[in-house]
Order: structure tokens, then C-alpha cells, then sequence
């Protein structure tokens, strides 16, 4: 079987988040369990790719896109790695800048992307049976391929890593943007919009969502962003697969960017979390304390990953309780300034770190006790199986990928990797913090409990096994 995935981002070569986790590891997993498979990804050469995978490319091909009026030059390189042929489609204009996303337009880049894509095939002599676009960046590809290339035996796989970003744009750009005819204009039609989400779900064979919960919430209003009678009119082709985790890069047994890698699951190995916490503290001139319990956040900060509810409830939270509190990331304004405003009040309790650091990140998963994670939507997630590996306890919302992963521990059973609370209210908020807090004092319970989170199976393997089951399926 042959597979190309479509993408817009992947690591290690140039990513901004989950998505390009998934394109990085999802491939190289699926490679892997199968060597029958030809496994193949295709990607923009973005300037910010390093020269170390940049100097391994070969070129194997270059031909004209046309796409409305325009013509457009592309290279295609090619470079193996972890038994996954790679391709990059490269075109300066569109591809070398500073940044991956955010110019005016990137419905234009994206286009030329997915058109690239499907001329690419005859260049270089590959046509997959299964093309596996991800996201609105790639939705176009799916589009064209029906509506333009017509290749019947190649099925269509579309994944939504988050439906909030669907690619919507004025039916005016139809022809001129996208070099699509007003007779595909009722295939991207959402209120008199074009929507690309939309047109790939309609023209993919199957719909995947990044967890079985997310699946299930985007058919309704509270979480679809307006396209959940599309979800739901189309749901018999409809399903949820939850990521995973690259378990060689998140590994606290040989991390090199920790103060006392070494440490897993098992207590007799278990004293680096501690050392690694004792260097936290000291990092961030908080007491160095092993018994006052470190609660950490790695977030976006975004309304949608519970900041609401945390703005309400954690300064009575720190106030009342001896913890220690370390957020880390960046976002809107309104949220910066209050974790800064909470260090300034509490500077022995608190520490707001406002910047996107992913060894800071690995840094503050290894020393954190208690790792919170309270999304008032989440499709996948990533944190939470991240902090599990790291002996971080997640304390979750149960909502998308998090109610997947995350399930309550249970003191009398002994089974359970995490806390988790269902309403999205302050007030549950601190129930399941205080419920957290009892247990981390309980130093039996606990050990249970952070055994469980870190002995958690997130790997590629499980997921990659029914995206295969999937692709095997299609017909």
C-alpha cells in the first residue's frame, strides 16, 4: 500500500505546534509497523528548514503549477528519513519567509501547495492509494483531486486537528485564487462563503479527528464553529483517532536537557524527579521545598485552554494552599498580564515565564508535580501524555482528546493516570485541585498515581495500527 501524507508543517524540519507533531511522527510510526508499506509525506520548503536536513535533499523534479491566471515555478526535493520518503515543494515566493502562517495570502500559498501536490505525482512517477491531507491548509488537495484530477483510484483521508481553523474566504476568489469553476462552488459553499474545510469533508472517503471525544463534540454547536450539521450530515464517514507521542524525543531516561535525566517509572530509578524538581525551584528563585507540591501550566494562552476558569479560581487557590505555581507560555494580553500580576503579588508562590521554549518546556514537565491542563475544548492534546511521561499528574478537563486519555484515579482500585473534572466552572476547578492536593500528601496513593501516569501507553504504535485498520478499509 502506498500513502502520501499532506501537510503544512512537520518536525524536526519546521512546526509552530500539535500538527506538526502528528506529521512528524505519524509517518515514520506507520513506516515502521509494516515494511510492505511505502510510506511517503509531502511539505513546503520553508527557509526556517535547517541547513542539516537541507544539505541531505535531492532535487528530482521541477515543472509549472498553474493555478487561475498564475504560473508558478516548483521544485520538488526529496529526502529520506526514518524510513519515510519525504518531499518539498519549493517556491520562494511563497515559501521563504520568516514565519509558516499568518500573511494575507495564505489562502493563495496553501492553494499553490495542494495544486503543487497533485502535479507533482506525474513528475516524480508516484500515485498513492491513499492521499491523507491534514487540516484547511491541505483541505484544497482533497478538493482537487475530485474535482479537478478526478483520480478515482486514489481514496481520500482528511483529518480536522482543530475545527476552529476551516480556510474560509469570499466566493469572489473562486476562480482567481483557488482555480476552481462555478460549478465546484456548491462543494465549498458555507453561507455564501467558500469554505475549504467544508469542500474536503465532503470529498474525502473518511473523516478523522485527532480522538474518538472530539469526533463525537464537533456534531454539536458548542464546538464545531459553525459546521456541525456538516460533521453530522456526514458522520457515517466519520471517526476519531488519538495522537500520540514520540517516546524517544519525550523520554526522562536520557533527556539531555534535563538537570538529572535517568529517572522512570520505576522508584528504585525514581530520584531524578525529585533532583529535576529541586532545580526548578532553584531556576526560578522559588523555596526549594521537596514537600510543597509544583503546580505547572504549558500552555497557549487562549480562552479555549481553560484560562477563564483558572483567571477565576487560582488566586484563592495560591492564596489558601502551600504550592508553588509556574506557568509557561504566550497568548493574549489579558492572560500575560495576570500571571504577571500573580508573580509580582506572590513571588515565593509564583512564577509567570511569558515566552514558547520547548526545552524550558521539557524542563518544567520533569520538576512539576501536578501538571494542569483545564481546556474548555481540546481535540487531541498533547501536554497532558507529555507531563504523564514526565511524572506530572494531569489534572484535565474531561472534554476531547483529554477525556481519551485521562481517566480519574481511583484511590480504592488503584487504577487511573490523573484528576479530571467535567463542568467548565471555577468551582470544579478547585474541587479537582484540592482532590489532587489530598492525594499528593497521601505519599502511598500517590506513588500509585504518578506510577500510573508515566507507565501510561501514549506511543505512535496503538494509533498508527488504526490508521493502517482505516486505510486497509477505504475500498
Amino acid at each position: 500500500m502506498k500513502i502520501l501524507y499532506v501537510g503544512a508543517e512537520a518536525l524536526p524540519f519546521a512546526s509552530t505546534g500539535g500538527l506538526g507533531d502528528v506529521m512528524g511522527s505519524l509517518p515514520a510510526a506507520l513506516a515502521s509497523s509494516d515494511e510492505s508499506l511505502d510510506v511517503r509525506a509531502v511539505m513546503p520548503l520553508y527557509s526556517k528548514i535547517a541547513p542539516m536536513y537541507r544539505d541531505k535533499m535531492t532535487k528530482i523534479a521541477e515543472f509549472t503549477v498553474r493555478l487561475g491566471w498564475r504560473q508558478q515555478y516548483c521544485g520538488v526535493w526529496r529526502l529520506v528519513k526514518d524510513n519515510v520518503i519525504w518531499y518539498f515543494v519549493d517556491n520562494e515566493y511563497y515559501f521563504k519567509r520568516d514565519g509558516l502562517y499568518g500573511y494575507y495570502d495564505d489562502g493563495e500559498r496553501y492553494a499553490y501547495f495542494c495544486m503543487a501536490v497533485l502535479e507533482m505525482m506525474s513528475h516524480i512517477g508516484f500515485y498513492p492509494d491513499v492521499l491523507h491531507a491534514n487540516d484547511w491548509h491541505t483541505a484544497l488537495s482533497v478538493i482537487y483531486l475530485r474535482r479537478k484530477y478526478r483520480y478515482d483510484a486514489i481514496r481520500a483521508v482528511y483529518t480536522i486537528h482543530n475545527i476552529e481553523y476551516q480556510g474560509v474566504y469570499g466566493k469572489e476568489i473562486l476562480g482567481d485564487v483557488f482555480g476552481l469553476g462555478d460549478e465546484d462552488f456548491p462543494i465549498v459553499d458555507f453561507n455564501g462563503c467558500i469554505n475549504l474545510t467544508k469542500g474536503a469533508i465532503v470529498c474525502c472517503d473518511k473523516l478523522t479527528t485527532v480522538s474518538q471525544k472530539y469526533s463525537e463534540e464537533i456534531r454539536t454547536p458548542y464546538f464545531a464553529h459553525g459546521l456541525h450539521s456538516i460533521i453530522s450530515d456526514y458522520g457515517y464517514k466519520t471517526c476519531g483517532i488519538v495522537n500520540g507521542i514520540d517516546y524517544d524525543y519525550y523520554n526522562p531516561k536520557n533527556d539531555p536537557v534535563l538537570p538529572a535525566p535517568g529517572y522512570s517509572a520505576n522508584y528504585r530509578t525514581f530520584a531524578g524527579k525529585a533532583q529535576n524538581k529541586e532545580a526548578l525551584q532553584k531556576l526560578f528563585s522559588l523555596p526549594a521545598n521537596p514537600d510543597v507540591p509544583v503546580i505547572s501550566m504549558i500552555s497557549r494562552l487562549a480562552p479555549h485552554k481553560g484560562l477563564d476558569i483558572v483567571k477565576s479560581a487560582l488566586e484563592d487557590f495560591i492564596y489558601h494552599t502551600d504550592v508553588q505555581f509556574i506557568v509557561l507560555g504566550t497568548g493574549e494580553y489579558e492572560y500575560e498580564n495576570y500571571f504577571r500580576y500573580l508573580a509580582d503579588k506572590y513571588p515565593q508562590k509564583v512564577v509567570a515565564c511569558i515566552q514558547f521554549d520547548k526545552v524550558l518546556a521539557k524542563q518544567v514537565y520533569a520538576g512539576s508535580d501536578i501538571f494542569l491542563m483545564p481546556s474548555k475544548s481540546e481535540p487531541c492534546g498533547l501536554s497532558q501524555m507529555i507531563a504523564s511521561r514526565y511524572g506530572a499528574v494531569p489534572v484535565v478537563r474531561e472534554t476531547g482528546g483529554l477525556y481519551d486519555t485521562i481517566k480519574a484515579y481511583n484511590p480504592v482500585t488503584g487504577e487511573g493516570n490523573g484528576v479530571t473534572f467535567f463542568s467548565y466552572d471555577p468551582g470544579e476547578l478547585l474541587i479537582a485541585l484540592g482532590r489532587t492536593l489530598e492525594l499528593y500528601y497521601d505519599k502511598v496513593q500517590w506513588k500509585k498515581l504518578v506510577r500510573n501516569a508515566m507507565n501510561s501507553d501514549f506511543t505512535w504504535g496503538a494509533s498508527a495500527a488504526k490508521y493502517l485498520e482505516l486505510y486497509k478499509n477505504l475500498g
